[in-house]
Parts: structure tokens; sequence; C-alpha cells
């Protein structure tokens, strides 16, 4: 997330929990939600949501 998106990312919090609980959210929008999903994310898959909900391309990788 940060190597593609560094110019948008004002900032990245990363908080524990329990229950193997994964969400990604920018601001209040939930990105991705492995328990409204039931599954993990696959390779990639975040970058590629987050680049769609906030209508942003990501860096081209160096």
């Amino acid at each position: 997330m940060l190597e593609n998106f560094t110019p948008v990312i004002e900032s990245f919090k990363l908080i524990p929990s329990s229950g193997g609980k994964f969400e990604v959210l920018a601001g209040e929008t939930v990105i991705y939600s492995k328990k409204a999903e039931g599954r993990h994310a696959e390779e990639g898959e975040v970058a590629r949501l987050f680049g769609e909900v906030l209508g942003i391309e990501p860096m081209p990788r160096k």
C-alpha cells in the first residue's frame, strides 16, 4: 500500500485485534473486510480495491 500510493496516504495505522479480524479502511470507508468476505485477501487485491474506491492509480513500481 505505501509503495503504491505514497503521495495520497497521509497516515497509516495498524490496530491489533483478535479473532482473525482484518479490515482496511480509508477514513470511514471500508476498503476490505476479511469478516465480510469470509476469506483472506488475494495478493494485490487490497491495493486494487483501494485504488478503485478512491479513484486513484497506483504509482508505477521501480
